[in-house]
């Protein structure tokens, strides 16, 4: 009868398709990349923000003993690359130390991945003076950028270079730009395009 006929027929239907078609597939993509952006956008907000309400907690810190706390944070992220570090004695300044672990840690982590298509990477930390203020500067031989676009650097989710270049949100360099204003300092960068870049923050005077 009809119900057996119905069974033939469907028995002999190809098997159904189990992978989503192409335009499902990257419009599956696109919703999952929009929901991580969401949940990123939130957590990094949260970030500034507890950066904002946070009090300072100075204390006379050596930034060599900060700066290398850093370096080994970043460790993972080192392990399978090749990269020449030239770190120079720092000097000590009163600041919060938690704070400006973060600093180094955005800004290192900045390096590390603009360098990546370098082999070796080349990253140097050091100091030396700027209106009569004593100033720490990141230098690697990444990718750079045009100073034409530098004051978009420390915007919030503002971003250089192409997403399917280099990952991440663009809130890094913002973190570091409100802790060091909150410190009563300064930070900006200088670049050019494919001959890496260097950034310099102040933190207060020096003592020694």
């Amino acid at each position: 009868g009809m119900r057996n006929r119905r069974q033939r027929t469907v028995g002999k239907m190809p098997a159904r398709r189990t992978q989503a078609p192409p335009d499902v597939r990257r419009s599956g993509e696109r919703f999952r990349l929009l929901v991580e952006s969401v949940i990123d956008y939130a957590i990094l907000m949260l970030n500034l923000a507890k950066v904002g309400r946070q009090p300072l907690s100075r204390e006379i810190t050596s930034l060599n003993v900060v700066l290398d706390a850093a370096r080994q944070e970043l460790a993972p992220e080192c392990s399978d690359r090749r990269i020449d570090w030239h770190i120079r004695d720092l000097f000590s300044a009163p600041c919060d130390p938690g704070l400006m672990k973060q600093v180094f840690v955005n800004l290192l982590s900045n390096a590390l991945k603009y360098t990546r298509p370098r082999d070796p990477a080349v990253v140097e930390v050091g100091q030396t003076t700027a209106r009569d203020e004593p100033v720490v500067f990141i230098r690697d031989n990444g990718v750079g950028f045009d100073m034409q676009h530098a004051g978009k650097l420390f915007g919030v989710f503002q971003r250089l270079h192409k997403a399917r270049d280099f990952e991440g949100t663009g809130v890094g360099l913002a973190t570091v730009e409100r802790i060091i204003r909150k410190h009563g300092g300064r930070v900006w960068a200088e670049a050019e395009p494919d001959r890496g870049a260097m950034f310099c923050f102040t933190v207060g005077p020096a003592t020694r």
